[in-house]
């Protein structure tokens, strides 16, 4: 499943890229992308592990960059 969300808050472009080697790590993920200028996350990852990544890459978009919003 490959879904894109939008993001508020974003301050930079390198805070961009932190977010998405982030979420990157995470295991399940399959692809992802984090557009600074369009302020969107692009996430793909298996059916049926993709509400349980998409958690953890909340998480850990949260932790790099406290006043970013992934918006589900």
């Amino acid at each position: 499943m490959k879904k894109t969300f939008r993001l508020e808050d974003l301050d930079c472009a390198h805070c961009a890229q932190k977010i998405e080697d982030g979420i990157r790590a995470i295991a399940g993920v399959q692809a992802v992308s984090v557009n600074f200028l369009a302020q969107k996350l692009t996430l793909e990852a298996a059916d049926a592990d993709f509400d349980e990544v998409l958690k953890k890459a909340v998480k850990v978009a949260k932790k790099i960059e406290p006043d970013c919003t992934i918006v589900i």
